[in-house]
């Protein structure tokens, strides 16, 4: 609702201003094109995301997924303490990791989704358990060895090597994570102090 408000404000204070200045003509040629923009880079991400679901599919379909997941299992088990145990938690933690890495954000939602369900079962309380918050921390901050959907939106905006931007994302993405990672270790030691 309120993004909405916030799209009509836009329209109206533009229009109020073509009409001020005169330039009511450019305001709707800028109108137009921006549309056609918004289609073509819309195709240019959906093109990007079907390549990349289907090199997830195809890594789980050969078993590389399974093998990606053990490689993660001991990390996530050492950020996810009291999930640990949890086989159907664990399983979609890796999944939502393994799709992260990869850039692939949409693909990552309904295994963040589940494994935050799954945490949520666990906790006795309404409280967000360490593990959740962790969860969130995790997802937020995203480390990418692979951003495929910032590519595909460079791609599709005209850019001439969309993924010359890998060192920048593997840096700050690096850094966020295990900032995020610190803090989240750091306020739940505060917090039971």
């Amino acid at each position: 609702m309120a993004l909405a408000w916030v799209w009509t404000i836009m329209v109206v204070v533009s229009v109020i201003f073509g009409i001020l200045t005169g330039k009511i003509d450019a305001v709707g040629t800028a109108a137009l094109d921006g549309a056609g923009s918004a289609v073509t880079l819309a195709i240019g991400i959906c093109g990007v995301t079907c390549l990349w679901t289907g090199v997830m599919e195809v890594m789980r379909r050969s078993g590389l997924a399974e093998r990606l997941k053990m490689l993660l299992l001991p990390l996530l088990g050492g950020l996810f303490p009291a999930s640990r145990r949890q086989h159907e938690t664990m399983e979609a933690l890796s999944a939502n990791v393994s799709a992260n890495l990869l850039g692939l954000g949409n693909a990552a939602t309904p295994y963040g989704i589940n494994a935050a369900s799954a945490m949520a079962k666990l906790s006795k309380s309404k409280t967000a358990t360490d593990d959740l918050c962790t969860l969130v921390v995790l997802n937020t901050a995203s480390l990418q060895l692979i951003p495929a959907t910032v590519a595909a939106v460079r791609a599709a905006a005209g850019a001439a090597q969309p993924f010359d931007i890998l060192p920048a994302v593997w840096v700050s993405s690096g850094t966020s994570v295990a900032v995020g990672i610190i803090a989240v270790q750091l306020f739940k030691r505060i917090w039971r102090a």
